[in-house]
């Protein structure tokens, strides 16, 4: 019997002034609409990585003092309450307040009036949790409003939802696990797990299957025949006719026969992987209780390389299709999963795609292709948004088929979140995919590898956790645009590299200026992996007050400097805003530490 976990909510706390016998009396009213508009906001707005809108709790009374302040902390408890925001249009009583759980991410707005100092109990509280050391984004308005505006300011709107969205991204993280499948890839040092950093930063637990499950369960036939032999119809009409050209030597070409049964295979392997992370009802019907179950991941990795694939398929089909909105169970949403089980790679995919709902991509961040290169090497020059240059976002594993570009929005190309797409998109995206049989010098047991060219113009945010000794983790964040090139320039850098993969040109936003956004070397440059998980749209600012959240510093970004947004005790750690932010984030130290 499935299991349906209460969805983790906002609470919204309404903050008055305690003074009865006139003042509380006529204030109850407003501050309690400015309650409701707040939590309307939040449930039109932000949903869920399942597609369902964000869930908020409301106080059930206005909180003018510490004993109100503990109702509403009991009512938020009951009800799976992960963040809180407090609203106030008056002056109220700072420190008996507020709220006092550590480990709950908290925004105040203190409403800009002149009729009653909301702005003045804003700098009072953030003074009291500043002192306390509990950080709290403050949100207040540019602009005078008049008591009775029932309106939520541009301004206050934007910081309200990118706080909003950091806290629902948390909630879903807190709790989950990341799954491993298999070991450490190729000495790739993101592949090593490191529990420490899911557990302290993340509130994450880390699951560890070894590779041979997988072929445990295909040998004993633990997964659904059903779903399997929907699978193999799905993969006959989308998949198979747009399979490639075999490019290995002719010793190491299957035969038609072979190929058949690899398809199977990774068919197979698709579903156990999932089957892993989430578990699956059918399985207890057919007498597999415990594999039933899952490991309650909410991402994961296959190591692949090169244990298993020395002598198995490679995971290259599984990570695409599970890392893609859509398979043969219809438009879904897409799970986060790694290839070479980079996991710093997946906890990257993850905050990305916890923040827009959308699919993830998963590349190497492969080359640099300065202009005069590109000119020497083609003999045409690159125009538009690549004229500075381009960076080769390309690997054989993890590319979401959504990344094709085949969506559209206003005719413009988009990765749209699960529930926009459409069956035609879904079916576009298959046929601009051909999946070609994997190089079998490099995966000796074959596989299916997808090809897709990007296409552009789609604004894009690539981002990376590294670990680094002595630090901890930290997150470089570049904004920037899929790009389209000349037919003749993508043709010949095509066959300068693995021509069966997957191709996304990615230019990021320069700045001119000293620094690693210097121009498109720099970026490049100063990449801290081989690896980058990248996402539709221009979600920085959204990622930095995240990341401040989980008291992870920001080393690398181009997100201009007015749309950071961070606690209010960010601030007193120094007029530079990296160096502070790095100073803050040691002082707090990992949130769940």
């Amino acid at each position: 019997m499935s299991y349906k976990a209460l969805n983790p909510r906002i609470g919204i706390r309404p903050i008055i002034d305690g003074r009865r016998r006139g003042i509380r009396e006529s204030l109850e009213d407003t501050t309690m609409g400015l309650a409701r508009m707040v939590a309307d906001l939040y449930e039109k707005n932000l949903r869920y990585a399942d597609g369902t809108p964000v869930e908020c709790v409301i106080a059930d009374r206005c909180i003018g003092g510490v004993k109100e302040a503990s109702m509403a902390t009991d009512k938020f408890k009951m009800n799976n309450v992960g963040a809180v925001v407090s609203v106030t249009p008056c002056w109220c009583y700072g420190s008996e307040t507020i709220d006092m759980d550590p480990l709950m991410p908290k925004a105040i707005w203190g409403f800009n009036g002149t009729e009653r100092p909301g702005a003045v109990y804003l700098a009072s509280a953030l003074a009291g949790h500043n002192q306390k050391g509990l950080p709290a984004f403050g949100i207040y308005g540019r602009d005078v409003q008049d008591m009775g505006d029932h309106t939520i300011p541009d301004d206050v709107r934007e910081k309200l939802l990118r706080f909003g969205k950091a806290a629902v991204a948390l909630m879903q993280m807190r709790g989950k696990s990341y799954l491993t499948i298999g070991s450490v890839a190729m000495g790739i040092a993101g592949s090593t797990p490191n529990p420490d950093f899911f557990q302290e930063y993340l509130g994450m637990r880390n699951e560890y299957v070894d590779a041979c499950e997988i072929e445990r369960r295909i040998q004993e036939n633990i997964y659904d025949p059903d779903e399997f032999k929907r699978a193999m119809a799905w993969v006959e009409k989308y998949c198979k006719p747009n399979e490639g050209t075999d490019y290995n030597p002719e010793h190491l070409i299957y035969p038609r026969r072979q190929k058949d049964e690899i398809w199977e295979y990774v068919v197979k392997m698709t579903i156990i992987i999932r089957d892993l992370m989430v578990g699956n009802d059918k399985l207890t019907e057919m007498g597999f209780e415990e594999e039933a179950m899952g490991h309650d991941a909410i991402a994961g990795g296959f190591q692949g390389q090169r244990q298993w694939t020395d002598y198995k398929p490679d995971g290259d089909f599984s990570e695409a299709i599970l890392n893609t909105s859509f398979d043969w169970n219809g438009i879904r949403p897409a799970y986060t999963f790694a290839t070479e089980n980079d996991t710093l790679n997946a906890a990257s995919m993850l905050l990305l795609h916890l923040l827009t709902n959308r699919a993830q991509l998963f590349s190497d961040v492969r080359t640099f292709w300065s202009p005069k290169a590109v000119e020497r090497v083609t003999g045409l020059k690159l125009e538009g948004r690549a004229a500075n240059g381009i960076i080769h976002l390309i690997n054989s594993g993890s590319s979401c088929l959504d990344a094709t570009g085949q969506m559209t929005e206003g005719g413009q190309p988009v990765m749209k979140p699960f529930w926009d797409i459409t069956p035609a998109e879904a079916e576009a995206c298959l046929k601009a995919t051909t999946w070609y049989p994997a190089s079998r010098e490099y995966m000796r047991g074959g596989g299916y590898s997808s090809c897709f060219l990007s296409r552009g113009d789609m604004p894009a945010t690539m981002c990376r956790i590294n670990l680094i000794k002595g630090q901890g983790p930290v997150l470089q964040i570049a904004e920037g645009w899929i790009v389209n090139v000349a037919p003749k320039i993508f043709d010949i850098i095509n066959k300068r590299t693995d021509k069966t993969w997957p191709t996304t040109w990615f230019a990021p936003r320069i700045t001119g200026q000293s620094g690693p956004f210097k121009d498109v070397y720099s970026v490049m440059n100063n990449w801290g992996a081989n690896h980058g998980a990248i996402s539709y749209g221009h979600v920085g600012a959204d990622l930095i007050t995240l990341a401040s959240m989980l008291r992870i510093p920001v080393c690398m970004s181009n997100v201009p400097e007015d749309d950071i947004f961070r606690p209010s005790a960010w601030g007193a750690f120094g007029m530079d805003p990296e160096g502070a932010d790095y100073r803050a984030c040691s002082n707090y130290g990992p949130i769940y530490k």
